[in-house]
């Protein structure tokens, strides 16, 4: 009948925005990468290598050097190799507009295009291009502009 085959539309069109959100849910960060306390918030702050102020990009979690550095949400790396001040980094595309990146590595455990599950061993913590310590830096953008990546985990509800 003509009325079952528009329920079986609408419901049709409700699963797959329900499989839409969650496909969404599982691309976007919800964890901190390592288990370090943060160190230095994102935002304006005195430069701690070159006198005056800078925009900090992202946050530092305060770690030991070997730590592991973990996926904070599902996605595939797009860089994964040396980025002078950065050091050994790590990329994530999450899709959505969103991406995440991880400086500062002793170690890289993953290569460009491998798809990662939030919580997979991404990094090793180091002190790796421009550091003053051992930590890791995790930054975020949503479409292409710099955001707090702890926006990400605040708005989980």
């Amino acid at each position: 009948s003509k009325q079952a085959d528009q329920q079986h539309q609408v419901l049709s069109t409700y699963l797959e925005s329900a499989e839409k959100y969650n496909q969404y849910l599982s691309h976007r960060p919800s964890l901190l990468p390592n288990k370090g306390r943060i160190n230095s918030p994102y935002g304006y702050r005195p430069n701690p290598t070159g006198g005056g102020y800078e925009f900090h990009d992202g946050i530092d979690i305060d770690s030991n050097y070997g730590d592991s550095v973990y996926a904070t949400a599902d996605g595939v790396v797009s860089f994964a190799g040396w980025d002078s001040g950065w050091g050994q980094k790590v990329e994530i595309d999450h899709g959505f507009g969103i991406k995440t990146f991880y400086a500062h590595n002793s170690k890289l455990s993953v290569q460009v295009g491998k798809k990662v599950k939030r919580g997979d061993l991404i990094a090793l913590a180091g002190s790796s291009g421009r550091s003053t310590g051992v930590h890791v830096h995790w930054g975020a953008s949503l479409f292409g502009q710099s955001v707090n990546p702890l926006n990400f985990l605040n708005d989980n509800r």
